[in-house]
């Protein structure tokens, strides 16, 4: 009789067992990871960092639940992410200060440096931002793109006009490099993982971007490009953002070991030669942000100034001083 008690009295018990521990569960919030949707681009360096971050299981580690969606523009994302299907995207901190003057509480965390240069062929005549009136210019992206606007206002402080004296034509970063190769432009103004397509190819860079940061007043490589996401995102979800920004830096420092840990890498850019594949990680981890938020700031402040001067209204409308409260630092209130 015991026993047939015993037997009728243990799926009561294991279902009072499971409930006691999934109640446990949820108060502790240990047993469901923070979840962090991402909007991306395929062929963007974020999609093969987040990649290889899974893959080696440091989001798990994170005890983070990354749920990312591929697309196919920059433009797509800043509408998922201001449509609410997406948590964090990377963009500039330009577009960040635009939107926030339009009243869009969104912030920005630095994510790389790397911004690109003019390319030329190696016989080229042009050296220089002097050397670019006259000649035919190709512009990866559009004529609000942070390498035109920044390149533009570095010209107009030595009297040229560059809108008006290059024949610009503006159009995606594939386009613009295989009119380049073709002849069709003197000079193409790219992004930085098709300069070192280009540079493999036998061109040159004629004019590094950084450089021209450096002409507008800044003191070190500046992070133009960063995580956005919204300030109710980055109240409610502070500690999941503190966890994921120490997994990408785990991350970049995988990287930044050696050559090794790129092999998936390598595999999906398909980076077979050996010239191709060093100068592409040469110039990623040259870009990967490392500098402190108050150096980011006060270079971005000097940038964004002349920018201005260069974009006006049709760009931030009149908004003339810096919003450096976009900038977010994960280590606040530590």
């Amino acid at each position: 009789m015991a026993n047939k008690e015993m037997k009728l009295d243990l799926p009561t018990f294991v279902r009072l067992a499971v409930a006691v521990a999934l109640a446990s569960c949820i108060a502790s919030s240990a047993c469901a990871a923070d979840r962090l949707r991402i909007a991306l681009l395929k062929t963007g360096t974020l999609s093969w960092e987040i990649a290889l971050m899974k893959a080696r299981g440091l989001d798990k580690e994170a005890d983070l639940d990354i749920e990312t969606t591929e697309l196919a523009s920059p433009e797509a994302g800043k509408i998922a992410l201001q449509g609410g299907a997406a948590d964090l995207i990377v963009s500039d901190w330009l577009w960040v200060a635009r939107e926030r003057a339009l009243g869009d509480k969104l912030l920005f965390a630095p994510y790389s440096s790397a911004l690109g240069a003019v390319m030329v062929g190696m016989g080229s005549p042009i050296h220089g931002i002097g050397d670019l009136p006259g000649h035919s210019l190709g512009v990866a992206g559009g004529s609000i793109d942070k390498n035109w606007l920044l390149i533009q206002a570095a010209a107009r402080r030595s009297g040229i006009d560059l809108a008006a004296t290059t024949r610009p034509q503006f159009g995606a970063p594939p386009l613009i490099a295989e009119k380049l190769a073709q002849g069709e432009f003197d000079a193409a103004l790219e992004f930085w993982n098709y300069c070192a397509d280009l540079e493999v190819r036998g061109f040159r860079r004629a004019i590094d971007m950084a450089d021209v940061e450096k002409q507008l007043g800044a003191t070190g490589p500046v992070s133009m490009t960063g995580y956005v996401f919204s300030e109710d995102f980055a109240a409610s979800h502070a500690q999941a953002l503190k966890r994921y920004f120490s997994a990408v830096a785990s991350i970049h420092a995988l990287l930044a070991q050696g050559p090794d840990a790129w092999g998936p890498i390598r595999a999906q850019l398909r980076l077979g030669d050996e010239a191709t594949f060093a100068l592409y990680r040469k110039r990623y981890l040259e870009g990967a942000a490392r500098r402190p938020i108050a150096a980011e700031i006060a270079d971005a402040r000097a940038l964004f100034r002349a920018i201005v001067e260069v974009g006006g209204k049709d760009l931030l409308g009149d908004v003339r001083e810096f919003d450096t409260k976009l900038y977010y630092d994960s280590n606040l209130g530590e």
